[in-house]
């Protein structure tokens, strides 16, 4: 017996995506449709696990192009799973450069100083916002 085909309506409701997003992903090979009945894209059922893991991947910042590697790799070797890897780290940098922003923001919001320029941290975090460079093109002046 054959299994039953999801139309794209019926795959949008069921993956809360909408079908224009659906017809963008089949385009770039992310998904594939069984083929249509009249004007409507049938896809198999099996279409929604690998829409949860497009979806799931791009929650976790992984671009449209990683997707691709990602679905295109054999998940029982090392590759998927070293990828995976590098993505959390990412990840936990990402998660510490926002905490630290975040830690400064609250300073300044609740900083005693008179003015923010005259509380030393605040002026800290100006310090450490500008990139350090150590290219002598960026010399500081000399006094002549």
């Amino acid at each position: 017996m054959a299994p039953h085909l999801l139309d794209i309506g019926e795959v949008a409701r069921a993956s809360g995506l909408a079908p224009s997003a659906l017809r963008f992903y089949e385009r770039r090979g992310l998904i594939g449709s069984a083929g249509r009945s009249g004007l409507r894209r049938r896809f198999e059922p099996e279409v929604l696990e690998r829409l949860a893991i497009i979806v799931a991947a791009q929650e976790s910042e992984f671009t449209l192009r990683e997707i691709e590697e990602l679905l295109n790799t054999d998940d029982t070797g090392s590759g998927l799973r070293t990828r995976l890897g590098a993505k959390a780290e990412a990840i936990d940098e990402e998660i510490d450069r926002l905490a630290t922003i975040r830690d400064r923001l609250r300073h300044a919001a609740t900083c005693r100083a008179p003015r923010l320029m005259e509380c030393e941290t605040f002026r800290g975090c100006l310090t450490d916002a500008l990139p350090r460079r150590a290219s002598p093109a960026v010399a500081e002046p000399r006094e002549s």
